[in-house]
């Protein structure tokens, strides 16, 4: 066949296995092409040799939580990598020629067809997602690493059910490839090396690398990634072996890959320097990932004894209104925007700017405009402060968020040598650890409404994750696990804080059940017998994820199990 169209590849059973692996599933489509012996065997490889390691960064998160949730920890710049905050003589890695002009990021799931739309749209650069924006059944996997595989060589194809062809560009002005493993968190059951489930971090990053690193390089361009979840330098300098082991075993020159880092924890924003540092011979740049790193905020202070240690204003941990009223421009927010541009470039790196995930709609025009509008502001904010790029999650974004950047970018790739008018305030946002921990809100309220739809959200995304499907489009906006999170975490701190609603009432256990049941019905109504199984999953994964007195870390790690 002239391309590589998926939907012409079936499953066939699993060779022999590599000494020391086992897949317990049926290989899903393109198995045969994805899952070869040497494919399988460079991956156990990858996983014998950092799983100890990967172990070690975990236990360490789970050590520093519960001494920040005892009050035996604050947040704040680290003593012992004071040296390389204060060295201003390292940079890191002059970007690659495709990689200097960033100014609109597209995102979506590795599946073919949002993969073709969104290479195709216009932007400069693609991120095709195998964490926050794809349910990772077995089938979106390894079907996803065939596509990432055929959009590499330029052979990705996909014909709709309805007869519509999708095809690249014949002309090659595609956006730049870069992917996002799974974080370090997160398993890959389906292969077992040495009896344990794999790091799903290495079983991405390492099926990207080992099928197109050097295929890339071929072609003039790179073996690019995004980096997520991290917590500290240390789990960017397992990232940064890990690309060094890589390379060599691949035979590829060392500094091939490179990395853009989501920060989008509140450990990580104190270690942005550090993070850098460690990657400086593979890193390209910084992403404010602001739909996790809300998340975090609240998850990182969930106890009272939290804020106390940490010296928060007032010594309790924050109680956040309503989603839609945490703007970028409060107070936190806007130190942990402007310290990243400044650390960025500082350094040498790009700073890349939070998601637009507005769906676009001809429905209602007038809805349509007043939405665009505000897009265009949140990336007129985000160029004028010295962002060089942003993300949006749609393809009609694009143009506005291009036009954003145009004004402020002009013929100029990027605006990473801009430097900061005022010195001293500069300084003060990289040494001050206290602009990242005020979280005040002004005008804030906990409202009925945006309980409504934090559990409705919550129960749409879960059951469409369940389903399969990790991008969901849910009241106009392209929602993924991020923003499920968010939904939860609050229910769960609004919850346990017992907090009072606009209306007078308490927001209890009570309260949240009664509101879960009523939001519920609606959607089950809407339901085949087979979506009310999977519907029922997802509100029960909601109900224990809100009522449980401890707090779940990531929602998907206890999700996973009820995958397919």
């Amino acid at each position: 066949m002239s391309t590589y169209d998926l939907s012409m590849l079936t499953a066939r059973p699993a060779p022999a296995m590599p000494d020391g692996v086992e897949i317990e599933s049926v290989p899903a489509a393109a198995a045969d092409v994805i899952l070869t012996n040497e494919a399988l065997g460079f991956l156990r490889d990858l996983e014998r040799t950092f799983r100890e390691r990967r172990a070690q960064i975990l236990r360490a998160r789970s050590e520093r939580q519960a001494g920040i949730d005892a009050g035996r920890e604050r947040l704040g710049l680290r003593d012992d990598t004071g040296s390389v905050r204060v060295d201003p003589e390292w940079r890191v890695a002059e970007s690659p020629p495709d990689l200097l002009d960033r100014r609109v990021e597209i995102t979506g799931p590795a599946e073919a067809k949002m993969m073709i739309n969104a290479l195709n749209s216009g932007a400069k650069v693609f991120m095709a997602d195998f964490e926050d924006a794809l349910s990772p059944t077995w089938e979106n996997v390894v079907s996803g690493q065939a596509a990432v595989r055929a959009a590499v060589r330029g052979t990705l194809a996909y014909d709709s059910p309805e007869g519509k062809a999708y095809r690249l560009k014949a002309d090659g002005s595609v956006a730049t490839l870069l992917v996002r493993p799974r974080g370090w968190h997160l398993p890959e059951s389906h292969v077992q090396v040495d009896g344990e489930p794999m790091s799903a971090s290495l079983f991405d990053a390492g099926l990207y690398l080992f099928h197109n690193a050097a295929e890339r390089l071929a072609r003039g361009t790179g073996p690019y990634v995004y980096l997520p979840k991290l917590q500290s330098h240390l789990e960017a300098r397992l990232w940064n072996d890990v690309f060094v082991w890589a390379q060599s075993a691949l035979g590829i020159p060392n500094g091939s890959v490179r990395a853009t880092v989501l920060i989008e924890t509140l450990p990580a924003a104190f270690e942005m320097e550090e993070i850098l540092y460690e990657l400086r011979d593979h890193a390209s740049g910084l992403n404010a990932g602001r739909r996790d790193y809300l998340f975090s905020c609240i998850k990182t202070f969930r106890t009272p004894a939290a804020a106390t240690a940490s010296g928060l204003p007032g010594g309790s941990a924050p109680v956040f209104p309503d989603r839609s009223q945490v703007t970028m421009t409060v107070p936190f927010m806007r130190a942990y925007t402007d310290r990243l541009v400044l650390t960025c470039h500082r350094r040498g790196a790009h700073a890349i700017g939070g998601m637009a995930a507005y769906i676009p709609s001809r429905r209602d025009p007038e809805v349509n405009e007043r939405a665009l509008a505000k897009v265009l502001e949140d990336k007129d904010r985000e160029s004028g402060d010295g962002f060089d790029g942003t993300w949006v999650a749609h393809p009609d974004l694009v143009p506005v968020a291009r036009e954003a950047f145009d004004a402020v970018l002009g013929e100029r790739p990027n605006q990473r040598d801009a430097r900061v008018a005022d010195a001293a305030l500069g300084s003060e946002i990289r040494q001050d650890p206290a602009k990242l921990l005020d979280f005040t809100v002004p005008g804030g309220r906990i409202t009925v409404d945006g309980v409504r739809l934090d559990v409705s959200v919550g129960l749409r995304y879960l059951n469409s994750w369940l389903m399969g499907t990790g991008a969901a489009a849910i009241n106009d906006l392209m929602e993924d696990a991020a923003t499920a999170e968010i939904s939860r975490s609050q229910l769960w701190q609004w919850r346990t804080r017992e907090v009072a609603l606009d209306d007078g009432s308490t927001f209890d256990a009570a309260r949240y059940q009664k509101i879960h049941d009523e939001e519920l019905w609606p959607i089950a109504d809407g339901c085949t017998d087979q979506d009310r199984s999977r519907l029922r999953d997802a509100a029960e994964l909601l109900d224990r994820l809100v009522l449980e007195d401890d707090f779940t870390e990531f929602l998907t790690v206890p999700a996973y199990p009820l995958l397919d």
